[in-house]
C-alpha cells in the first residue's frame, strides 16, 4: 500500500492531494561503458537514428500523436539530446515547441492554452524543449508566479495530462538530472567558448545560487505528476554521450513500432537533354566563390 502524500508546510488548506507513487521506466539496454568514446557513440547514435526513423514511420502510419516532454535544470543536455533525436527524422511530421515568455495577452489567459495549440495532430510528434512545467520550476523558485498559481499548477497538472491521455495523446515524460559539479563544469565551459556563450543566460547564472531551491521544487514536482497515465523517467545525464544513447533507446522502447518504411524507389529515365534550351548568362558577381577549392586541391595531392 501507498503512503498518503502529508500536504506541505505552505500548501493552502483542502487542496486535494494525491498518492506518491514513484514511476520508472527501465528497458533493457545493451551493456555500455559508464564512459562512452567518440567512436563507440557515432556508432551506436548511427543504429539508434535509422530505429528513430523507422519509428518515425510507424507513428505516421498508425496516425498516433505523440508529445515528448523535456525537462531538467540548465545545462542538463536537453538541446543536445532532442538534436540528436529530431535530426535524422522527417521534419513534416515533428515539430519542436521552445516557448519563450508569455505575452501580457497569454498572461490573462488559462495557463496551459498557449501549451494547448501546439498539440500534435494524426501522425505528428511534438517535441516541447522545457513546456508547461516552467511553472513547477523557474516560476516557483524565480518568484514569477504566485503561491495560488504554483499550487494550483500542482493540483490541475495531473488533471489536464489525464485529459490529454485520454484524448489519444501519447505524452511521454523526461527529466534530464545533471550533478551541481557537472552543471558547473559546463557552465564555466561555455563562458569560455564564444560559440557557445549565447547558451549561457543570465537566467543560468541566477540559478547557480540556488541549486537546493531548484531541488526542492523538481521533488515537489515529481511528487505532484509523475501520475500512472503519463509517468517521468529519470535520465542521468553528466556523461552527454551516455545520456543520448540511452534515451533514444528508452524512447524507441515505449512505443512499440515496425518497419514501415517503403521499399528503395525505382526512378524511371530522365529525358534526354532539350538540345534547343540555352542557359542565360550569369553575372559572375553574384556566384558564390569556391573558398575552399585551393584546401581541396592541397588535400587530394
Amino acid at each position: 500500500m501507498t503512503a498518503k502524500r502529508k500536504p506541505a508546510k505552505d500548501e493552502p488548506s483542502g487542496a486535494e492531494t494525491h498518492d506518491d507513487v514513484p514511476k520508472g521506466g527501465d528497458f533493457p539496454l545493451e551493456e555500455l561503458p559508464s564512459r562512452v568514446g567518440k567512436k563507440v557513440f557515432e556508432k551506436e547514435l548511427r543504429r539508434l537514428q535509422f530505429e528513430l526513423v523507422k519509428w518515425q514511420y510507424w507513428i505516421k502510419e498508425q496516425g498516433l500523436r505523440v508529445v515528448i516532454v523535456f525537462e531538467g535544470r540548465d545545462a542538463a543536455g536537453k538541446g543536445g539530446l532532442i538534436k540528436r533525436i529530431t535530426e535524422s527524422l522527417n521534419p513534416r511530421g515533428l515539430r519542436l515547441v521552445a516557448l519563450g515568455t508569455p505575452s501580457d495577452v497569454e498572461r490573462t489567459q488559462w495557463y496551459f492554452q498557449r501549451y494547448v495549440r501546439h498539440l500534435p495532430s494524426a501522425g505528428e510528434i511534438v517535441i516541447f524543449d522545457r513546456s508547461w512545467y516552467n511553472r513547477a520550476g523557474v516560476e516557483r523558485v524565480m518568484g514569477f508566479c504566485s503561491d495560488r498559481e504554483y499550487w494550483e499548477f500542482l493540483h490541475s497538472c495531473p488533471e489536464f495530462e489525464r485529459m490529454l491521455v485520454r484524448s489519444g495523446i501519447i505524452l511521454i515524460k523526461y527529466w534530464l538530472s545533471v550533478s551541481d559539479a557537472e552543471q558547473e563544469e559546463r557552465f564555466q565551459s561555455r563562458s569560455k567558448d564564444p560559440t557557445r556563450r549565447w547558451k549561457l543566460s543570465p537566467m543560468d547564472l541566477k540559478s547557480r545560487e540556488r541549486w537546493v531551491e531548484y531541488s526542492k521544487a523538481k521533488d515537489m514536482m515529481l511528487q505532484f505528476t509523475d501520475i500512472e497515465e503519463a509517468p517521468w523517467y529519470q535520465l542521468e545525464s553528466d556523461d552527454k554521450r551516455l545520456a543520448r544513447l540511452n534515451g533514444i533507446r528508452h524512447l524507441l522502447g515505449l512505443i512499440p513500432y515496425k518497419n514501415v518504411i517503403p521499399g528503395p524507389i525505382k526512378l524511371p529515365a530522365r529525358p534526354a537533354p532539350d538540345e534547343h534550351y540555352v542557359r542565360p548568362p550569369r553575372r559572375d558577381d553574384h556566384i558564390v566563390p569556391n573558398y575552399f577549392a585551393k584546401k581541396v586541391r592541397a588535400k587530394k595531392k
